[in-house]
């Protein structure tokens, strides 16, 4: 279910020894995507932690990893085409030393072919009455699957896949229809106004507009398709060579490279509102709250975009049947710069509404913290860290220690007794920001421990004897921390400074990324992308690394992602676990993880949410490995009978409340009074917070281990 997770996001940003590869600046895109791949090659080969040998055993694992991404459900090339491609299988080795194009080309061209004929072939399908009585099933597991051997075959498999949604579109009309339904009634019930307009519609109506529906939506996913450009392709082909090396070795165009900056900073350079695309046409989105679009009030969600000038000189451009990623680029841009927007409104006026680029902060991905008072009279900090995210470019930009600080010294001003650190869902981020926190909960020594390929340590140590937070802490984490996060998580617990609260095990990514500028081989002031290179694995001050095995829990609960196959371990390119002698380190202190893991234990064993919430992962785990599901509207519909029933038993979850009591800051309070936005977030966050069974489970760990 989820083993294509990624978690990329460590790096150290050192200097790496300087490269020449003498290339001379390329004159047009294949020369371009030539340069590429020799650059990509000699870089893997000379910096890479663990280099492969470039041979005929290496390029049959890019040919299967290329065909994984390029057709993972095995729907756009017929066996014809396999057997074709089959001929080049043992020689990508040869292209990715030579620049070679003849594999890309080959499949791309061959891609767009067949993308050209599926979308007929299924324009022709969706344009006659379909039979949904047909006793038909579809293949869900990819591994089960084969390539159609004919056209025939082929359309075969692409009239099931159109059932299948069809019929998923009609469930969700029942749903919507049982869900007004229920509604109205409330209504009546409560004696209030009905305001509800209830639509009930035929099996053959629905059928219908179900099918309607689902035209737009292929519709629409073959535009995109066609729309996106081949070198976008390249891309992909290009990752299947970098990612036999090991999961977390990327190639990055100049466009991603931007959308990753964008992600670990936590902020952009725009205008401040969502883009939406719908048959077509591009719409705008929510309004984040004093972002340029929200300040300029002649904006509104629903208004649709027609043209942008980027900039005050250029001739607008037109963006109707744009993809949404190629008109957010020319939106965004330098800070203080102008763009114009040519929008429709609801009412059909059209007009121009030039705006002045803002910085945006995605302020999602920051810490965050309150204050909980605890049934027993305790006052607790809870502080969330999305990432370890950090700005190299800006000295004024944010990062994660010095906010992880201001939250802190905002819980010890009010005297709090102890604190949770929040690290589940967190997928890591900079290496010197785990070092600078730990430095916040601990005195001066070595945090993790860092080995290059050619076998050389280095320990990493916080250097500074002047810890915020020297009380009682808690770590939660779950099977999707990873990183950096199994960093602080491991380091902590070897010092015996927090215990660790969770899923039994963490994702186990134990590897070191840099990102190294293919331009700084060429001659040119064109950008070539850059390559996210694994160069060092790191190991926790113990000698043992978090890679594959994750750092263990002190105190175990199982949850939702327990069953499900997430973590380094799953991966096939993923490199080996091993370990190194150990550093020097004085521990701290001596939790008594047993006694805690016996008191919750104790609590939860007969603990009915706790059972529901096992039981729900259990369930949703064995849907995920379902192979095949039927297309015979009649037992779809019973199946669908069937799962609401499960569904509606695991419903009261949604209804558990920790009853924990959760306040905000006095700086938060008075600015949820100013900051709409921030206000339905505020109440957003609080609402999750109470809604979480492990933060109650996990603070009475924290209670305990505080005594």
């Amino acid at each position: 279910m989820f083993k294509n997770f990624k978690w990329n996001r460590i790096f150290m940003f050192a200097p790496l020894m300087t490269l020449m590869f003498c290339f001379n600046a390329p004159q047009n895109d294949d020369e371009k995507m030539q340069t590429i791949m020799v650059s990509v090659k000699n870089t893997l080969s000379y910096l890479h932690y663990a280099p492969k040998p470039i041979n005929d055993a290496y390029s049959a694992e890019v040919y299967n990893k290329f065909f994984e991404s390029a057709d993972p459900d095995k729907r756009i090339f017929l066996q014809s085409d396999m057997d074709e491609f089959s001929k080049h299988k043992t020689k990508l080795d040869d292209y990715l030393n030579n620049g070679d194009l003849t594999f890309y080309k080959a499949t791309t061209d061959r891609l767009y072919q067949r993308l050209d004929d599926i979308d007929k072939m299924t324009q022709d399908i969706l344009s006659k009455p379909i039979d949904l009585n047909e006793d038909d099933s579809m293949i869900l597991e990819p591994k089960l699957k084969k390539n159609a051997t004919t056209n025939a075959d082929q359309k075969a498999e692409w009239k099931r896949y159109v059932k299948y949604y069809i019929l998923r579109e009609m469930e969700t009309l029942n749903n919507k229809e049982e869900s007004a339904k229920k509604r109205k009634d409330s209504l009546i019930a409560n004696k209030l106004k009905d305001t509800v307009k209830l639509e009930i519609l035929s099996a053959d109506q629905k059928r219908i507009k179900a099918q309607g529906e689902v035209k737009d939506l292929i519709t629409d996913m073959f535009r995109r398709y066609k729309k996106r450009k081949k070198n976008d392709w390249f891309t992909v082909y290009m990752n299947a060579y970098t990612e036999v090396f090991d999961p977390h070795t990327n190639y990055f165009s100049p466009k991603d490279k931007e959308d990753f900056d964008t992600n670990f900073t936590g902020k952009i350079i725009g205008i401040g509102a969502l883009i939406q695309e719908k048959k077509g046409y591009l719409y705008l989105g929510d309004l984040t709250i004093g972002a340029p679009a929200w300040k300029s009030k002649q904006l509104a969600k629903g208004d649709k975009i027609l043209k942008v000038r980027s900039k005050p000189k250029e001739d607008p451009v037109n963006v109707v049947g744009m993809l949404t990623e190629e008109a957010v680029r020319l939106i965004r841009g330098e800070k203080g710069t102008p763009v114009t927007l040519t929008v429709e409104k609801t009412d059909g006026t059209v007009k121009d509404v030039t705006l002045i680029r803002e910085e945006v902060a995605i302020e999602d991905t920051y810490a965050r913290s309150s204050i909980i008072n605890s049934p027993n009279g305790k006052k607790l900090g809870y502080v969330y860290l999305p990432g370890f995210y950090a700005d190299f470019e800006d000295s004024k930009g944010r990062n994660a220690s010095d906010d992880v600080k201001a939250e802190l010294l905002k819980l010890k001003a009010q005297k709090v007794d102890g604190v949770v650190l929040d690290l589940r869902n967190n997928g890591g981020g900079s290496l010197t920001e785990v070092v600078d926190i730990m430095g916040l909960f601990i005195n001066a020594g070595p945090v993790v421990q860092v080995k290059d390929g050619n076998g050389k340590i280095n320990v990493l140590s916080n250097k500074t004897n002047a810890p915020v937070w020297t009380g009682p802490l808690v770590i939660m984490q779950n099977e999707l921390s990873a990183s950096a996060s199994e960093i602080l998580t491991g380091a902590m617990q070897d010092y015996g400074r927090a215990a660790i609260v969770g899923s039994p095990q963490s994702f186990g990514k134990g590897t070191v990324q840099t990102f190294v500028s293919l331009n700084r081989f060429l001659n040119t002031s064109d950008d070539f992308g850059d390559l996210k290179l694994t160069i060092q694995k790191y190991y926790r001050v113990t000698g043992e690394s978090t890679q594959r095995k994750g750092v263990e829990s002190d105190v175990k609960m199982q949850d939702l992602y327990t069953y499900a196959e997430i973590g380094e371990r799953y991966d096939q390119f993923a490199l080996p676990w091993d370990k190194i002698a150990p550093a020097k380190f004085n521990k701290v202190n001596n939790i008594n993880t047993a006694a805690l893991q016996q008191s919750i234990d104790s609590k939860i064993k007969n603990n009915t949410n706790y059972q529901l919430l096992v039981e729900s992962a259990k369930w949703r785990e064995a849907l995920s490995k379902e192979e095949k599901i039927t297309l015979n509207e009649a037992k779809y519909m019973a199946l669908m009978k069937e799962r609401k029933a499960q569904i509606e038993k695991f419903k009261a979850l949604d209804k558990y409340n920790n009853g924990l009591k959760i306040s905000l800051h006095a700086d938060e309070v008075a600015r949820e009074k100013k900051d709409e936005a921030f206000a339905k977030k505020s109440e957003n966050w609080i609402k999750n917070l109470q809604k979480d069974f492990y933060l109650k489970e996990t603070l009475d760990a924290l209670e305990q281990s505080s005594k």
